[in-house]
């Protein structure tokens, strides 16, 4: 039970940070999200080799370089992962906090449409919902919510290789940034020469809150690493609503997005579809778990 315990935390602690991340993107301004995101890919490599050092855990490195496949399949979630994070920054800095939370909620139902069309699993009903509200928020939005899809597709692919990829949370990410390090590094050296790069320019603190991008872009991953290995796949499935939750409230609350009455329409068709999902995962679990126990010999009784 302690462990468990530990592994709830971890997991609260995870998603609380994600959920905050509009509250930090906006203080690097002026840097641009590309560069932004070379910071955070960068720093994020240091501090996952600061974290493999202390444990001095290196063994893993040789055996993943004999596997083609898996390096394959890390180089394509690095890809995708820097499409999810680049749409994020750049939906926090230009005022589309409330969209790229919208994103987040629909990311589980992305999940089961994956498992439709990929595993051939039934439709479920809140896929249709989620259609649903897309549709709603077009018509609102005047335009398809693409920062809200290409975030909830990239997450959702990233974590579709990442299953397939089978590797460990600290030793995958450190594969991922060492992927982008070069493009990243390449970036930020052309934005040195050319004069367009603000590390440096702005004081101190500037540099100090561009180096913290890697810092908090490796601190959830190792927190929801830890909690994964720790809690069962049904309640990491309820915890992960908190990020998305904060990242609304980091919206309408702080940020002033203006939310219309056809938009608060979409977002609970959304949430709808969200409560049928989860009821149907928890009672699919418990089925599971009944299946499991009545499949478990029981002891015979004596007679004597």
């Amino acid at each position: 039970m302690p462990d468990l315990r530990r592994g709830v935390f971890y997991g609260i602690a995870a998603y609380t940070m994600w959920g905050l991340f509009p509250l930090y993107w906006p203080l690097l301004k002026p840097s641009g999200a590309v560069e932004i995101l070379a910071h955070r890919m960068v720093w994020s490599l240091v501090v996952v080799a600061v974290a493999l050092a202390v444990r001095r855990h290196w063994s893993w490195v040789k055996a993943i370089v004999r596997q083609p496949a898996k390096l394959a399949l890390l180089t394509v979630a690095a890809i995708v992962v820097t499409v999810n994070w680049g749409t994020y920054i750049y939906a926090v800095n230009t005022g589309h906090v409330v969209e790229s939370a919208l994103g987040y909620f629909i990311n589980p139902l992305v999940n089961v449409l994956f498992g439709v069309v990929l595993l051939r699993e039934r439709l479920r009903v809140a896929v249709g919902f989620g259609a649903l509200a897309v549709l709603v928020l077009t018509l609102d939005y005047g335009r398809l919510p693409w920062i809200a899809l290409t975030l909830a597709f990239s997450f959702g692919i990233y974590g579709l290789v990442k299953k397939r990829a089978n590797v460990a949370a600290t030793e995958s990410l450190a594969v991922e940034t060492l992927v982008l390090l070069l493009p990243a590094l390449g970036y930020l050296v052309y934005l040195q020469v050319t004069g367009g790069s603000t590390f440096g320019t702005q004081g101190p603190g500037h540099i100090a809150l561009l180096v913290g991008a890697g810092v908090i872009t490796a601190l959830p991953l190792l927190c929801f690493g830890a909690a994964a290995i720790r809690v069962p796949l049904s309640t990491i499935g309820l915890l992960q609503y908190i990020a998305p939750i904060l990242q609304m409230v980091c919206g309408v609350v702080i940020a002033k997005e203006v939310m219309p009455s056809s938009r608060w329409i979409g977002f609970s068709i959304v949430w709808l579809a969200l409560i049928i999902f989860t009821y149907d995962s928890l009672r699919a679990a418990r089925r599971t778990r009944t299946a499991r126990k009545a499949a478990v010999p029981q002891p015979e009784r004596s007679t004597t």
